[in-house]
């Protein structure tokens, strides 16, 4: 690489696995240094790229650079070697809370424009729409996901099982879907046989309106149209509130608004006005004059009506008549409707079945729920795990096989880029796609408040992933499933990409395909048995079960090893999940505790060496992974991994030990002898240092930790929070 660019690219981001990096991070570039590996960082926290963003309004000693688009140049590049860990993919109130932070911290940021009327607020809002949601991942993931299991991990869960709860066949534990009108059943989807551009415009009674032009796509691109009916989402919504109150059951709501940066929070605000339809019935526009939006869940709303105590009233006593809702946090009042991001649904669905269909209840004990997932596209997987779990039982992961994935996401792939293609219907009328020769490609009739959006997946990322599927499958043997559904428009265009590929290659029966109800029960089955499958999915189901199986076979989706074989040579390689990073933030401010598992950096710390020792024919390089690989079973063999107690060993002294087991581990491998005597003194420094390593550790807990800040900390000021063994310090420099 040239001499300004790493050799390796370590992301800077948010919240837990950021604070673990300030811990990890100098060990990692100490230890690279030996091999005359360079290990350098790339901001791409929230506020770093709020910061990048404006850099018109800052001093010249606040701007950043945007690394973010210097990283989507990287990866398209062969020299690419990226470790990315888990970013915030923030929701409204998030980027809120973060633009707050800068500005108390003396950043002179514009206010986020809720309801922009003037030219320059559309502007600052146009600004800001662009950091919302799935901002980063879209721009880096410029290959196809490889995620599974390391098997260090697996045996590991296999000889000490995690806990799981009690499925019973009585279980009113439930997914409740819309009859119809939704996503799935308006979709429409075509194959460009040329290269095109596009205009997406709505026709009405009044003229025509161009909600967006120039789109282009190149030849073979997979064109996907369809909406949501606002009335059929808000009856279903309506009805399902008293079908749960009659069940018994919670109510809980499961959504992406974090991804989905635009249906999903307008679904979710439909889910709010739902449950207080009354109270909007009655003041709605006094809560809109309050600056009400339902969009940004009940916490927002309530903040804002608190004075008004007739509203207040009226809330208390709508709340009194629902059924009891599914809770974030019941000692504090936080409702699965509070904040759009607080629920997110490919970690909520799977830790509700894990726990045996059960959600937490206004009352801090656990109840049967009734999961309110709108769209049919992918809560059949859901709907089926449940019921087969009420019928099978719980899953024993003592024997339980595995579940790999490829997922189809390169290039902005499926509904996760379809973002700048998403509208709320202003007024009644028609949507077209019209194609530059005047080729009307997709139309749909609408309504007022319907939701219209259009995604796409390119030929060349579609081709990439057939073919990785086919690799994989050889190189394992395990039973490979394409989950499509033929009676999906979209899915069916994939599907005449995939059987001709696989014809060719002459591989066609050993693979299946089949739609994701079927396809999550055949997988569970397999599973069951001890085998092994491979789920071969496009982008969100990527996302959704890397989630749900990795969370029933390990207890977490943080420690999948995650690579993103990028399309033109380079390597992405994914640290695992940061849904519950939040909470374990908390808990480090309150406790100067973190029990963040850093099991997912190590995992893809190994990769990056292996892939940067063939890319660059490094020897020594392959080395460090093969260590890093020993350290990292030797974090699991000896327990070494982090407590959720405070008091108890943590994040930082998972460190410790994972900077001895690697440094004993160079010092005891025989392929490099320079490498083995650079590291002997420092692996007996470690192991000497033993005692007061962990003493000073154990010290630094139970008292409160200031960050400098939560979106955007105190670098001095994290740097002694989470690195406060001086002992380890002067060892590792």
């Amino acid at each position: 690489m040239s001499d300004s660019t790493p050799d390796i690219i370590y992301t800077k981001v948010d919240e837990a696995p950021e604070l673990a990096s300030a811990s990890l991070l100098p060990i990692i570039q100490k230890f690279a240094a030996a091999a005359g590996v360079s290990v350098g960082t790339k901001d791409i926290s929230l506020a770093g790229r709020i910061i990048a963003t404006f850099p018109e309004v800052l001093t010249e000693d606040q701007r950043q650079s945007d690394d973010l688009a210097a990283l989507g140049e990287l990866v398209k590049k062969p020299e690419a070697n990226v470790i990315k860990l888990p970013n915030i993919s923030a929701s409204e109130p998030q980027l809120v809370a973060a633009v707050k932070e800068l500005q108390s911290q003396g950043y002179a940021l514009p206010d986020y424009p809720y309801s922009p009327s003037t030219d320059e607020e559309k502007a600052v809002r146009a600004k800001y729409d662009t950091i919302k949601g799935s901002a980063v991942n879209p721009v880096l993931r410029e290959g196809n996901s490889d995620r599974r299991a390391a098997a260090a991990v697996k045996k590991f869960a296999q000889n000490n099982p995690h806990r799981m709860g009690e499925w019973t066949a009585d279980s009113k534990t439930r997914v409740a879907s819309m009859p119809g009108d939704d996503f799935f059943a308006n979709e429409v989807s075509a194959t460009l046989p040329k290269a095109a551009t596009a205009k997406i415009v709505l026709e009405t009674a009044g003229g025509e309106t161009v909600l967006k032009e120039g789109v282009s796509y190149p030849e073979g691109t997979v064109v996907d149209a369809t909406f949501m009916s606002a009335a059929v989402l808000d009856d279903f919504l309506a009805q399902e509130i008293e079908k749960v109150k009659a069940d018994g059951t919670l109510f809980s709501l499961h959504m992406k608004a974090t991804m989905m940066k635009v249906s999903d929070p307008i679904i979710f605000g439909h889910a709010v006005k739902a449950w207080l339809a009354p109270v909007f019935e009655k003041y709605g526009d006094e809560m809109k004059a309050l600056g009400v939006n339902p969009n940004a869940g009940m916490g927002d709303l309530l903040n804002r009506v608190k004075d008004n105590a007739e509203i207040m009233a009226a809330i208390e006593a709508v709340r009194a008549e629902r059924p009891p809702m599914y809770m974030v946090d019941s000692d504090k009042g936080i409702t699965n409707l509070h904040v759009p991001s607080d629920v997110i649904i490919d970690a909520s669905m799977p830790a509700l079945i894990r726990a045996g269909g059960k959600g937490w209840g206004p009352d801090g004990k656990e109840h049967d729920t009734t999961c309110v997932i709108p769209d049919n596209c992918y809560a059949p997987v859901y709907d089926e795990a449940i019921e087969f779990f009420k019928a099978n039982g719980k899953l024993n992961p003592a024997t339980a096989g595995t579940v790999q994935n490829l997922g189809l996401m390169a290039q902005k792939a499926e509904e996760y880029g379809s973002h700048p293609t998403t509208f709320e219907i202003p007024e009644d009328g028609t949507v077209k796609m019209v194609l530059d020769d005047g080729t009307v490609l997709h139309s749909h009739a609408v309504k007022a408040g319907d939701i219209w959006r259009s995604a796409s997946a390119r030929k060349a990322p579609i081709e990439d992933w057939v073919n990785l599927a086919i690799e994989r499958q050889k190189a394992t043997g395990y039973r490979a499933i394409f989950w499509l559904d033929a009676t999906r428009a979209h899915d069916a265009e994939l599907i005449a990409y995939v059987k001709p590929i696989l014809e060719a290659k002459g591989v066609a029966d050993k693979f299946e395909i089949m739609a994701p109800r079927e396809a999550t029960r055949a997988s569970l089955e397999t599973i069951t048995k001890g085998e092994n499958t491979i789920a071969i999915t496009g982008n969100v189901l990527r996302d959704y079960l890397t989630d749900l199986f990795p969370i029933l076979e390990l207890a977490t989706s943080a420690k999948m090893l995650s690579i993103v074989k990028l399309m033109n040579g380079g390597g992405l390689f994914e640290t695992g999940a940061g849904g519950s990073a939040p909470k374990h933030v908390q808990q480090l401010q309150a406790e100067n505790h973190l029990r963040w598992d850093s099991l997912g950096e190590f995992c893809a710390l190994g990769e990056s060496f292996k892939f940067l020792a063939d890319a660059r024919d490094n020897a020594k390089a392959r080395v460090l992974g093969d260590a890093v690989e020993t350290a990292t079973q030797g974090i699991l063999d000896n327990d070494r991994s982090p407590s959720r107690k405070v008091g108890e060993p943590d994040n930082r002294d998972s460190h410790y030990w994972f900077a001895r087991y690697w440094a004993e581990a160079l010092a005891a491998q025989g392929e490099d002898a320079e490498l083995a005597a650079h590291f002997a003194p420092i692996a007996k420094a470690l192991a000497d240092g033993e005692t007061a390593i962990t003493g000073e550790l154990a010290a630094a807990q139970g008292s409160a930790a200031d960050l400098g800040g939560y979106y955007h900390g105190d670098p001095a000021k994290t740097a002694s929070v989470m690195c406060p063994s001086a002992t380890l310090n002067a060892i590792i420099g």
